[in-house]
């Protein structure tokens, strides 16, 4: 029997890379390969625990879980990763990290298809 949710999110997310995602550049050290991402961001809050609540607003990327491949193998990301987007004749480099106290990236749907990996950008430079 087919799981009719599981086949409809995957067309969703076919069509959401199709459609709504651009080229960036994954790093892990001295490897690299270029994936399709969908922007997108997480808004969290953080307690300084003397009565302060600072709001961030997290640039996130969405990437096809399958299609994280580095060195032919396929990876999950890690604290430190760094996704380099280009735009408008500039890079502008991204540190995967967590926000808070939780990782830094979860599965973005239940079956486990794409990849929402929250960063902060710390370079950006003309090319």
């Amino acid at each position: 029997m087919t799981d009719m949710l599981r086949d409809g999110l995957s067309w969703l997310a076919g069509k959401l890379t199709s459609h709504a995602a651009r080229e960036v550049t994954y790093r892990r050290g001295d490897l690299q390969a270029t994936v399709l991402a969908t922007l997108g961001k997480t808004v969290a809050e953080q307690d300084s625990g003397d009565g302060l609540i600072m709001r961030m607003e997290i640039r996130d990327y969405l990437i096809d879980t399958m299609s994280l491949v580095l060195d032919g193998q396929q990876l999950l990301p890690q604290r430190g990763d760094l996704i380099v987007e280009t735009e408008d004749g500039k890079d502008f480099t991204y540190e995967v990290l967590p926000i808070g106290s939780d990782r830094a990236w979860r599965y973005s749907d239940p079956f486990r298809l794409k990849l929402r990996i929250h960063t902060r950008l710390i370079a950006t430079e003309d090319i």
